[in-house]
């Protein structure tokens, strides 16, 4: 059994499983003559696709590593509310672009919308490589040059949006951007309630009840304003964290006290709880829908993750299976590089004016086409890392 002040494997390889379905999931959308269950659900649909279950899954896992990060920091005598800053920030930064690239005004500008993202992103690359290694001098440099690259494709940016023709713009805070503002929103009730079980649960319900507020109109009168507040997205995205964070408090209290045996009954029991609790609410908050962060898909993708991490606590912490997820660990302990990694191939693909044969664009061989792409760029993150090119947030 892991010790959970250790590195929790359960953890890792729920974390590169999802990241592999997240890259999947992206590369797939647009392919037709797939199966619909995979993709999204139409945004006016009361439906559920396996792309709207990932996203909830990758955050309930911020929470899930908070606990454990933040012991192992603390351990190291490291500074946590600067972690926490630091890395929320970073997050929101890097959102707050890839949300723009969807405006990028491709006629109107310098460079054509490919040149211009994988700029972007190598400029990200630049920022934020673990230089952990690397001489002080050589370090400052480097980012400054990142920095440099970014303020200038910043001048560069003109927006297809009539309203935000001249400028970087808030339109949303794209997928990095709404982890950030969870991951800080949670990180510091955790951090500050000194990860008290009943404060991190009584956090999570209140979450739960914001984003049920939103949906039932008693605080309309903040839907003018309240996507720019710390809040971003309803109280849902922070839903999903708190209950992550929740989770790991009880594995590591029930290794504690030698009773983790009850965590297993524990969260099949909330996760059923959930389920009808989703259900319910269905027919009068908006149906399930991930497009408009309805109260059901909430309750009910954060039932899904406590029924799947549960599968992965047995199989990798009970039954020492972590060499099962091999294959694909890059994407469980160098996540933010395989995110990142597709931003510049997307692009350097988009040049070349290539495309790929018939078979590998629709029905089955897209589909498999996708499963390597998704294989290609963890590998490739992996080989990265060889030689020491390694985000770290």
């Amino acid at each position: 059994m892991s010790n959970p002040f250790n590195r929790v494997r359960s953890i890792d390889a729920f974390r590169a499983v999802t990241m592999f379905l997240m890259i999947f999931v992206n590369d797939l959308d647009g392919i037709p003559g797939v199966p619909t269950w995979l993709k999204h659900a139409g945004e006016n649909a009361d439906a559920l696709g396996l792309a709207d279950v990932i996203f909830p899954a990758f955050l309930f896992i911020v929470g899930l590593s908070i606990p454990f990060a933040f012991h192992n920091r603390q351990k190291k005598g490291g500074k946590v509310p600067y972690r926490i800053a630091s890395r929320s920030l970073a997050l929101i930064l890097i959102g707050f672009f890839h949300a723009n690239m969807e405006t990028y005004d491709d006629i109107n500008t310098v460079l054509p919308q490919p040149v211009w993202e994988s700029l972007v992103t190598i400029a990200f690359f630049f920022i934020f490589l673990d230089y952990r290694d690397v001489k002080s001098f050589k370090r400052i440099l480097l980012r400054g040059f990142g920095a440099i690259l970014l303020v200038s494709m910043s001048l560069l940016y003109r927006s297809s949006d009539p309203a935000h023709s001249s400028w970087l713009h808030f339109s949303w805070w794209g997928i990095l951007g709404l982890i950030g503002w969870s991951y800080l929103m949670c990180a510091l009730i955790y951090y500050y309630s000194k990860g008290i079980l009943w404060i991190q649960a009584a956090a999570w319900v209140i979450f739960v009840l914001i984003n049920l507020d939103f949906h039932f109109g008693w605080l309309s009168f903040l839907n003018s304003w309240q996507s720019y507040i710390w809040l971003a997205g309803n109280g849902a995205m922070q839903a999903f964290t708190m209950a992550g964070v929740m989770v790991s408090v009880m594995y590591m209290r029930l290794v504690e006290n030698k009773e983790l045996k009850l965590l297993w009954p524990g969260m099949f029991l909330l996760a059923v709880i959930l389920f009808n609790l989703g259900f319910i609410v269905r027919y009068v908050s908006g149906g399930i829908s991930k497009a408009h962060d309805t109260p059901s898909w909430v309750l009910l993708c954060t039932g899904i993750s406590l029924l799947v991490y549960a599968i992965f606590l047995f199989v990798v912490d009970v039954k020492g299976k972590y060499n099962w997820f091999k294959i694909i660990e890059p994407a469980g302990t160098n996540t933010f590089t395989c995110y990142l990694i597709p931003f510049i191939f997307y692009p350097i693909y988009q040049m070349t004016d290539l495309g790929y044969p018939e078979y590998l664009s629709q029905g089955i061989g897209g589909l498999i086409k996708c499963i390597i792409f998704s294989l290609g760029m963890i590998w490739l993150a992996r080989l990265l890392e060889k030689i020491n090119i390694r985000l770290k947030i």
